[in-house]
């Protein structure tokens, strides 16, 4: 691409060609006057360039080549050392122009150092070190972040053996030149106390190698912090525990809120895979609460005390992936914590490994991921011992992996391997009859958090919530409350304090438009929250009781409470039948 665009800017369309003439004054007449174009006189034996000697005032020929203009550099190059000069055609084999062998000598010289200049500012721009070293092993090129890796200065190293600096068995660039070894997205150990990111290749030039390229990032510190990450979400993970220990009756799908019929089959399908020990696949946009109904499934189907280890395998650099999932030894690597450090699924053993995104797992990794769920064996990183560990696993992910699939990018093994089980839970556009539990749920919750007494929410802003597409989800709405809530003035929720991508409706448009379905009564705006909840609450008691003709017993056993809670709600709220 490059040679064809250099051959068509560097051609020179100052020409005419002469078909025939009948002797050489006619031809020296047609050439004075056609002056300064070049002019070319085709013949049976070719193209000639034809020009007149001043002081002899004779022709002189020039035997011309032939050039594409989608010649390639090396192909023009040839050409010209044949001819010293050539007409070019293009694709309909007309003459566009010529080149002569000068011309395309200082055409290539400007083009080189064009090349040159990009070259020097790509290096100088990028913030990560960058090291190009020759057959020789001189170098070439070092960046500024080489410089501030290893504290060697570019004029100091550059044209020098590289191994005048650095011990030859610590360079990944050398492997490359002399084995042409390629290295992408790797921990490498570039001095005791430095930890690297490295992509190494060799240099070909005419299938030989010439030379080799390395560039590193300095993750010393994401090693350090991932530590301190791992530390606190131990911790964490802990006190989790220690909550769930003194709550065990607590329904595990309590906590994921809506009444709508989508909702329910999903729950459904979720309480039936909790059954069974098989892999469940979760499907689901960001946002909908994946997560919620892997740690429901998981406490429903393990022992109290079984650990729930999630990973989002989005959020992990790839080149950190293999020691976070599966730990590393005492002194796998420098920088690393110095007891070793165990990995996700040792964590997860005898409880629930969740893979979250398992869409954005590296390909290198699903391989071994596949190993693992099928051996429930592996290795930590820089370990010799086979370690055994028994686990369920829930994955979940917003992508369509069996597109992955075609595309490359997911491995078809481990999706069947995966899929034994799945759902998907639908959007909150799908759903938009639970926007009003969750809002109302949302208020209370965050009007504690912020120690806000909220006394009801307007019409206006409830149907500006209903009509709103929520492309962010449950995630999203309760971002949306949040900052209600913390706007908020006197306990009043204002439609203005809205999120400025959400449509507002006039106050006089929302009272004219049911915010509720037609047969549930609406909430008045001067009622406290408390007020408005039981109005909601006794609705969907009514119905559910209509559903099941009065049968208190399956009307609780649908709610999900017992029938002595029923009865207790039905006397508070006035339901009589």
């Amino acid at each position: 691409m490059f040679s064809q665009k250099l051959l068509s800017k560097i051609v020179d369309t100052e020409f005419t060609i002469v078909e025939s003439v009948n002797n050489n004054d006619s031809l020296a007449h047609q050439i004075a006057k056609e002056m300064p174009k070049k002019v070319f006189l085709i013949t049976a034996d070719g193209p000639q360039c034809v020009e007149i000697v001043e002081s002899s005032n004779e022709v002189f020929f020039t035997p011309s080549r032939i050039l594409s203009v989608n010649s390639t550099i090396e192909e023009a190059f040839n050409d010209l050392r044949i001819a010293d000069i050539a007409l070019i055609s293009n694709d309909s084999n007309e003459y566009v122009g010529f080149l002569t062998h000068e011309m395309f000598s200082k055409h290539l010289l400007i083009e080189y150092k064009r090349a040159q200049a990009y070259l020097k500012t790509i290096l100088e721009t990028i913030d990560e070190s960058c090291t190009v070293i020759d057959q020789d092993a001189n170098v070439l090129y070092w960046t500024k972040g080489a410089e501030k890796i290893f504290s060697v200065k570019e004029k100091d190293i550059i044209g020098q053996p590289i191994t005048n600096f650095f011990s030859a068995e610590r360079l990944e660039i050398l492997k490359s030149l002399n084995d042409g070894t390629s290295l992408y997205h790797s921990q490498h150990h570039a001095r005791k106390d430095l930890v690297v990111m490295i992509n190494s290749k060799p240099v070909y030039l005419n299938e030989e190698i010439i030379g080799a390229v390395v560039s590193e990032t300095d993750i010393t510190s994401q090693i350090l912090l991932n530590n301190e990450l791992y530390n606190t979400s131990e911790k964490l993970f802990t006190l989790e525990e220690e909550v769930r220990k003194t709550s065990p009756s607590v329904n595990p799908f309590s906590y994921i809120k809506g009444n709508s019929p989508a909702i329910k089959q999903t729950l459904d399908i979720a309480r039936k895979a909790a059954t069974s020990d098989a892999a469940v696949l979760i499907y689901g946009e960001s946002g909908v609460g994946k997560e919620l109904f892997a740690k429901a499934i998981h406490n429903l189907r393990e022992p109290e005390n079984s650990p729930f280890v999630a990973i989002n395998c989005g959020a992990i650099p790839s080149g950190l992936f293999e020691s976070e999932i599966f730990g590393y030894e005492k002194g796998a690597f420098s920088g690393a914590n110095q007891k070793g450090k165990k990995g996700k699924v040792e964590l997860a053993k005898n409880g629930t490994l969740f893979l979250d995104e398992i869409g954005e797992m590296p390909l290198e990794m699903q391989v071994k991921i596949l190993r693992l769920l099928q051996e429930k064996k592996f290795y930590t990183v820089g370990g010799t011992k086979e370690i055994e560990v028994d686990f369920r696993v829930v994955a979940a992910t917003n992508r369509d992996l069996k597109e992955l699939i075609n595309e490359g990018k997911f491995r078809e093994d481990l999706y069947y391997r995966l899929n034994v089980v799945n759902f998907k839970v639908p959007p909150l556009r799908e759903r938009p009859e639970d926007i009003i539990e969750l809002t109302h749920y949302f208020l209370y919750e965050l009007s504690v958090k912020y120690n806000r007494p909220i006394h009801g929410i307007s019409q206006s802003v409830m149907q500006a919530l209903l009509q709103h597409a929520w492309p962010g989800n449950i995630r999203e709405l309760k971002n949306a409350i949040e900052r209600l809530v913390a706007f908020s003035e006197n306990g009043e929720i204002r439609i203005e304090d809205l999120p400025n991508e959400m449509e507002r409706i006039p106050q006089s448009t929302a009272d004219e438009q049911d915010v509720l379905p037609s047969n549930q009564p609406s909430p008045n705006e001067n009622l406290s929250l408390q007020e408005q909840l039981q109005i909601y609450e006794k609705d969907i008691i009514l119905k559910e009781l209509s559903k099941v003709d009065g049968n208190k017993l399956l009307c609780a056993k649908n709610l999900e409470i017992t029938r002595a809670t029923l009865y207790n709600r039905m006397n508070k709220l006035g339901i009589q039948l």
